[in-house]
C-alpha cells in the first residue's frame, strides 16, 4: 500500500498536479487516517474514495463489489510500474480529474502480475490493459492501449445508467 501511495504522490509531483504537496508517504498516510484510541485505523476503500475521489488505489487492496451501484472503477493493469503505456495512461487520467469525478470514477492500478490479486484474476489482463467497470459490476470496456479521458467519458456517457443520472441531474433530482 505504501508503495502505491508513494508512487501516486511521486507521479503527482512529477506531473505537477495542482495542489500536490511535497511530503513523505508516512506523513501523508498519517494525516489521512483517523486515530482511534491512539492507534491508526485503516478506512475501507470506499470511504477513502468518498473522502478523496481522485485517489488512486492498488488492485491488491480493492474488492470491486465495494463499488457496485456506487462508482465506476477504471482499472489500469501493467506488468510493471515502468511500462510506458501504464505511465502514459496515468498521466492522461490525472490530467482531467474533474471529468472523472463528475462520473463517479474510481482509479485502480495493478502492476504486479505475480501477486495474482482478485481484480487481476477476475479481469484477466495480458500486459497493459485499461478496463472500465460499470456501477452494475459488469465490464463495459477493455482497451490494450492508453485512452484519453475524453474518449473514456464519451463511453461512460453512453451507458444507460449514466444517461439516467444525467436526466435526473437535469431535472434537479
Amino acid at each position: 500500500m505504501r508503495a502505491i501511495f508513494s508512487f501516486a504522490v511521486s507521479l503527482m509531483l512529477v506531473l505537477g498536479a495542482p495542489g500536490a504537496r511535497a511530503q513523505s508517504a508516512e506523513s501523508a498516510a498519517a494525516d489521512a487516517l483517523p486515530l482511534v484510541t491512539g492507534q491508526a485505523t485503516v478506512l475501507p476503500v470506499i470511504d477513502r474514495w468518498r473522502q478523496d475521489p481522485l485517489a488512486v488505489f492498488s488492485g491488491a487492496d480493492v474488492d470491486l463489489e465495494e463499488f457496485r451501484w456506487i462508482a465506476r472503477p477504471v482499472v489500469v493493469f501493467a506488468n510493471s510500474e515502468d511500462d510506458p503505456a501504464f505511465q502514459d495512461q496515468l498521466r492522461l487520467l490525472l490530467a482531467r480529474p474533474d471529468a472523472l469525478r463528475d462520473r463517479d470514477v474510481v482509479l485502480i492500478t495493478d502492476t504486479d502480475p505475480a501477486a495474482r490479486s482478485d481484480i487481476r484474476l477476475k479481469l484477466r489482463p495480458r500486459g497493459f490493459m485499461l478496463a472500465l467497470v460499470g456501477k452494475d459490476g459488469e465490464v463495459k470496456l477493455r482497451k490494450p492501449l492508453p485512452w484519453d479521458v475524453r474518449e473514456l467519458t464519451r463511453v461512460i456517457d453512453k451507458i444507460p445508467m449514466r444517461q439516467r443520472e444525467m436526466n435526473e441531474e437535469a431535472l434537479g433530482n
